[in-house]
């Protein structure tokens, strides 16, 4: 099914290293934005959210650290919907380097009114553009 899994290719710069020698976590946070962000282009849900009068904020994030991150590697970081309720999804990610999760995450996103910033329904039109990843379908090995 296209664009259920989306990917996002991250070429870890030298200004994302803290004072541990490691990528920041803010790093993660601003990562997952990002593959997000992309992945709602993709499949049109940018535009749809615009055109009626709505914006996504993201509510809570989580992240789970396996391994650390370095300047100068390239990771891919991976990210699919996983749940949508009346007016929230629940996205999840995962940070890869040469086909080893480094990092999990997810992020509970909330719909709301553009004008007011009130969390609002998911119009069907919204919902149908992604097509969700269930726990029990989530991917468990990430190409190298």
């Amino acid at each position: 099914m296209p664009h259920m899994i989306h990917r996002l290719e991250i070429a870890v710069d030298p200004s994302t290293i803290d004072a541990n020698a490691h990528v920041n976590n803010v790093e993660y946070v601003r990562w997952m934005q990002d593959a997000a962000i992309s992945h709602s282009h993709t499949v049109g849900c940018t535009a749809l959210t615009s055109t009626v009068g709505a914006s996504w904020v993201a509510r809570s994030h989580h992240i789970e650290y396996l391994r650390p991150a370095f300047a100068g590697e390239r990771l891919t970081l991976y990210t699919w919907v996983s749940t949508i309720r009346r007016s929230s999804s629940l996205r999840k990610y995962r940070f890869v380097r040469e086909g080893t999760v480094i990092a999990r995450g997810e992020t509970m996103w909330v719909f709301v009114d553009a004008a007011t910033g009130k969390p609002r329904p998911i119009p069907p039109e919204v919902m149908r553009v992604f097509t969700l990843v269930p726990p029990e379908k989530e991917p468990t090995e990430f190409p190298s």
